[in-house]
């Protein structure tokens, strides 16, 4: 979609449309830098340590090409539509800055791997289709330590280039965007695509997946774009859709009080709550492109694109629909299940170990993703792990424990680990679903409480419950919780 087809959205009342673009550079999981063989493990290393002749740009060194980088650019490529053409090359993107140290950046320009492709998500019960433009590779820049005051004035920057040379993406989304809530469900749906064709780990925090915004206002029903502002620094999902909403109300009050844009570069700065200026918006020509000399083009046949096509996994999308056809589960759970591929495996891994998928699918959206969160430990890697998990719930599915045993277990047994059928064993913590052993806790109950009794017998259902709690209390936790309702029920009655 063009975004010129793009569907209208006012801004409330003022006659004016926000068109967005958004470009997202993703590092890629590979062993070694783009060029050279140096790590890409640059996160915690001493700085300046992961560097070699090549990614330092000394004269006299070749890059090497990294064919993994290949293969997963043009599998992510293939994920999001795009068309795959025969022939692609790199080329040198001539700027300076004191953290590119060979004064140039090998990327791609006219000729990329791939191109026209597409991604599509809902927002509001809305169809958003935004087009994805090209998705290319190139090799990152050093990373800038600055002190003092960024901002305004910083004292000193020192250079750190253990990150250059990393292998890049860049995916170049079309205007198609129209809110900032467009803008974060994008990047938050291109994250998650991104992850579960494992090409790229989400961090937006480390800075090895980044979003740059091109915005700009026009008036509805216009064809023609209005002065772009690009927009950097948003090292989040929230950095995301507060920028947008902040540029664009700041662009809107310029055009309505007569003022004129400037096309330039703008930084988010999260502290403040604003973007500033930081330089005029550079054109392609300043770049000043040119075929890469000591790289050979590329031919990509049909059997190669088509190999690893096959490598691709069932996507988020795709995966969703089959969760609610064939575990009859609603589109919300559905949707959180799939989140990542991690989860969504962990969770059909237990559907097909005996559990019902209802069960599997309540407890993997309720307790266990709490102790996930807590722990910061997904089920899988879990001490408890996915055959333990299944092992527990098998237990509460076929009443050997009942819900509240079953949800102690889990709490002691996620992090730590533990064989959840040997502990019920060893401490005697089986459901007691024996009736007469019931019916004579359940009598004790109902002659040591009889205001609750008399409660319960004068309309208060609730009732009902606290003395459902004193049998549990009174059997340990172990009652069966459903037969002791059924005896209370019947005993309160007559």
């Amino acid at each position: 979609m063009s975004a010129a087809a793009a569907p209208p959205r006012e801004i409330e009342g003022t006659g004016y449309e926000a068109v967005i673009g958004l470009e997202v550079h993703a590092q890629l999981l590979t062993r070694s830098k783009m060029f050279c063989s140096c790590s890409t493990a640059y996160f915690d290393s001493p700085p300046n340590s992961n560097t070699c002749p090549v990614c330092l740009g000394l004269p006299g060194t070749l890059p090497v090409m990294n064919r993994e980088a290949v293969e997963k650019t043009v599998l992510t490529a293939l994920a999001l539509g795009c068309e795959i053409p025969p022939f692609t090359k790199f080329d040198r993107k001539n700027y300076f800055y004191p953290d590119l140290p060979k004064g140039y950046q090998i990327s791609q320009y006219d000729l990329p791997l791939s191109r026209n492709g597409r991604l599509v998500f809902e927002v509001d019960g809305r169809e958003v289709r935004c087009g994805i433009t090209r998705v290319h590779l190139e090799e990152d820049t050093g990373t800038l330590k600055h002190a003092g005051d960024l901002i305004h004035e910083a004292t000193s920057s020192l250079v750190d280039l253990n990150r250059a040379g990393v292998p890049l993406m860049e995916i170049v989304g079309e205007p198609d965007l129209r809110t900032a809530e467009e803008a974060r469900e994008y990047v938050t749906r291109l994250r998650q695509v991104l992850m579960y064709i494992g090409v790229n780990d989400g961090s937006m925090e480390r800075g090895s997946l980044r979003c740059d915004a091109n915005v700009s206002l026009r008036r509805v029903g216009s064809t023609e774009y209005g002065t772009k502002v690009e927009i950097k620094n948003m090292n989040s999902f929230r950095a995301v859709h507060r920028a947008l909403e902040y540029e664009i109300a700041r662009q809107l009050q310029v055009l309505q009080d007569g003022g004129t844009l400037v096309q330039e570069t703008r930084g988010w700065i999260e502290t403040e709550n604003r973007t500033v200026s930081q330089r005029s918006k550079e054109q392609a020509h300043d770049y000043r492109y040119f075929p890469e000399p000591d790289l050979p083009p590329l031919e990509l046949d049909g059997q190669y694109v088509e190999r690893i096509r096959a490598r691709l996994p069932e996507l988020p999308d795709a995966r969703q629909r089959r969760f609610q056809s064939q575990y009859g589960l609603s589109a919300y759970d559905a949707a959180l299940l799939t989140a990542s591929r991690e989860e969504a495996d962990a969770f059909e891994a237990i559907a097909g170990s005996g559990v019902s998928a209802k069960l599997a699918a309540n407890w993997m959206i309720g307790d266990v993703a709490r102790l996930a969160n807590a722990h910061h430990l997904p089920v899988a890697r879990s001490g408890l792990g996915v055959t333990g998990l299944s092992a527990l719930l098998r237990l509460l599915e076929s009443g050997a424990v009942n819900g509240t045993t079953a949800k102690e277990l889990l709490d002691e047994l996620y992090a730590a680990g533990g064989d959840p059928e040997a502990l019920v064993r060893d401490r005697g913590l089986g459901q007691v679903s024996d009736e007469a052993a019931l019916a004579a806790i359940v009598d004790e109950v109902i002659a040591a409480n009889p205001q609750v009794v008399a409660d319960f017998q004068g309309g208060k259902e609730q009732a009902l419950g606290r003395l459902v709690g004193n049998v549990m209390k009174a059997s340990g936790g172990r009652a069966d919780a459903r037969l002791v309702n059924k005896l209370l029920r019947e005993r309160l009655a007559g």
